[in-house]
């Protein structure tokens, strides 16, 4: 019995230590401007599923993201930063969620495109 039980213990052991880390690593490219636009960011998306931290640097206009890959992937968290209303690797902020930011979260580059990102921007042709 002692055996058996021996057994099953490093049997598990093993099976719990050879388990692989699944954790990956997202920068999500975006246009935040003030440090309401951080703290916001950072509070809401910490609460999306798989995502085990966010740091947004106001310097690069880039989220930082930590997350589990078996419960989430990137297209899941860009979508979750654009339905706070900011902008997420070219894409629009949800104008719905950008008009009930703060006042100064509204500025432009927070949610809306800039014209150099691609909002209403005319196509480049080579000449």
């Amino acid at each position: 019995m002692k055996k058996l039980l021996t057994i099953s213990l490093i049997a598990l052991t093993t099976m719990v230590i050879g388990q692989d880390n699944k954790t990956a690593n997202i920068n999500i490219a975006t246009s935040t401007v003030c440090d309401m636009c951080e703290k916001t960011i950072e509070e809401e998306l910490i609460y999306e599923k798989g995502v085990k931290s966010v740091n947004v640097d106001l310097a690069t206009s880039t989220i930082h993201v930590e997350y589990d890959a078996r419960k989430t992937d990137p297209e899941a968290i860009r979508t979750a930063v654009i339905k706070l209303g900011y902008a997420a690797d070219g894409k629009p902020g949800d104008e719905v969620a950008f008009k009930k930011l703060p006042d100064c979260c509204q500025k432009e580059g927070c949610g809306k495109l800039t014209q150099e990102e691609g909002a209403d921007a005319p196509a480049k042709t080579d000449h």
